[in-house]
């Protein structure tokens, strides 16, 4: 392997299912490996095979059908479990057994019940097993951040005595800070390697601190050449490197990392959403990437710039990783953002329409946390349509309840520079109450021939469209409103309504 190259060992079938509440069946996790194969990372630890039946044919299953990646299977340092890893794996193209043991004071005392002196011989013991299997054996000495550095690279020597090819160095709590890593890691290159090229010092880091990313690339620059880490950060507790980032910010920063890796970047996102479905874990909207928001601008400073160039707020291409840029329209967006979602939706405006629309979506987007493509759509659509507003509904508040009549208060104006008008009004509901002060306002008595409420988009902030028909003295006429309140929406679209029969002349307004 060219020391240039940085070996993605992907473990989401593996230390990623240890997640609370991951249990994929075997399918599951063949579709999953199947797809980190058109990812193209560099070894797949497809599980634990002794850990069950389960995972020995799952693990087994991907070794058989999946090709490219080293297939590898985790194995503590038993006879039986190594033997069981090799079964499973031996069908691979190319496969890896990954013997690990605890060297931490607190895990031998507490956990393992056993004296260092015990602990290296079944280390020395198991290598050695693994190796009369394949000549691709990983060690990794568990809490190695907290375990007494000299006795860690101890084993680790012995490790590579024995034949191990590559050393993992696990954060397995998530202990370590980038300086603490890194200067560990240091000595590791120079004490165990000594100069040889044959063997690969590798990182697993935990993210209770937050810092398994920043560990893991750090770690670059002491001599690490594998990184292991899962898709969306999934694992134990807080979870582990993510593989995704590990990926784009060696690929991004190339500059500062000076180590390629061999992954398709397009088929990131895919990867990402697929291991979420099955696993049952969301992405968080902001994760660095894949969330929802990682392309996503609303700020009309930061649309604006991207509108004229992707790299004045964009590092990453989208399209690199299998996912698109996004101009999302909510309160913060400008003139610019909002001009481009029009002109992706081939609506033409005038000047004085435009301006009309974008005031109505500045007013929504007051309420509404984003507007999509088609509530965009029936913003612009009834902004366009409607007509010379005679009279105009400034406000409204309604009032009701079990055992109360329903009222409705509406003020209005007649004109730019007339003066408000208030009006009060009672019905059946706090739509008809609306409608009733409505009325009073016009000085008219239309009748009401329909009435539809149309849901413009889902979910507990949807906007709904509102569609009232009503005749006056023979003349029909309909209104039209959008709003994520019914009620609201519903006086907008009356007001609509009767402006539309005053304007056809049939009747005037009392003044």
């Amino acid at each position: 392997m060219p020391q240039d190259q940085l070996i993605i060992f992907d473990t989401t079938l593996r230390d990623g299912e240890q997640a609370p509440g991951i249990a994929l069946t075997p399918d599951e996790k063949l579709t999953i490996a199947r797809q980190l194969a058109k990812l193209k990372v560099d070894v797949i630890e497809a599980g634990f095979a002794a850990a069950s039946d389960g995972d020995f044919y799952g693990v087994a299953q991907i070794a058989k059908l999946v090709k490219g990646p080293v297939i590898a299977s985790l194995s503590r340092c038993t006879p039986d479990d190594i033997d069981r890893a090799y079964d499973a794996v031996r069908h691979a193209e190319r496969h890896r057994i990954h013997v690990f043991q605890s060297t931490s004071k607190i895990h031998m005392e507490r956990m393992l019940r056993k004296t260092p002196e015990e602990v290296m011989r079944s280390i020395v013991e198991s290598v050695r097993r693994a190796r009369s299997y394949t000549d691709d054996v990983e060690f990794s000495p568990q809490d190695a951040t907290r375990s007494d550095p000299d006795f860690m690279i101890a084993t680790c020597r012995a490790a590579v005595r024995e034949g191990a090819t590559t050393i993992n160095i696990p954060d397995t709590v998530g202990f370590a800070t980038p300086q603490d890593y890194v200067e560990l890691l240091k000595r590791v290159y120079d004490e165990v390697l000594e100069g040889r090229d044959d063997v690969i010092i590798s990182t697993h880091c935990h993210n209770d601190l937050g810092l398994a990313v920043a560990n893991s690339l750090t770690a670059i620059h002491a001599g690490a050449r594998q990184i292991e880490g899962a898709i969306n950060g999934i694992g134990e507790r807080a979870g582990n490197t993510s593989t995704e980032e590990v990926i784009m910010a060696v690929a991004t920063r190339q500059d500062h990392y000076q180590v390629e890796v061999g992954a398709n970047t397009a088929e990131i996102v895919p990867t990402s959403r697929l291991v979420s479905r099955l696993t049952g874990y969301p992405i968080q909207f902001n994760k660095a990437v894949v969330g929802r928001n990682a392309f996503a601008h609303e700020s009309g400073i930061h649309q604006h710039g991207v509108l004229r160039d992707r790299q004045t707020y964009e590092i990453m291409d989208p399209e690199s990783v299998g996912a698109t840029s996004q101009i999302v329209l909510g309160k913060h967006s400008g003139r610019a953002g909002f001009a481009d979602a029009l002109n992706k939706l081939d609506i033409v405006l005038e000047e004085d329409q435009f301006n009309q629309a974008f005031q109505a979506f500045k007013e929504m987007a007051d309420r509404k946390v984003e507007i999509n493509e088609r509530e965009l759509a029936a913003i612009v659509r009834h902004g366009s349509t409607a007509d010379h507003e005679t009279i105009r509904m400034v406000s409204m508040r309604v009032s009701g309840g079990t055992g109360v009549m329903p009222t409705a208060t509406v003020e209005v104006t007649r004109g730019p520079r007339s003066a408000v008008e208030e009006y009060t009004g009672t019905g059946d509901g706090m739509v008809d109450a609306t409608f009733d002060a409505l009325k009073q306002a016009a000085g008219l008595e239309p009748h009401l021939l329909d009435y539809l409420v149309v849901p413009v988009t889902d979910g507990a902030d949807a906007m709904a469209e509102v569609n009232v028909v009503i005749q006056v003295n023979g003349l029909t006429r309909s209104g039209r409103a959008i709003s994520t309140d019914v009620v609201e929406g519903s006086g907008l679209a009356f007001v609509e309504a009767l402006n539309r029969v005053i304007d056809a002349g049939t009747a005037r307004p009392v003044k």
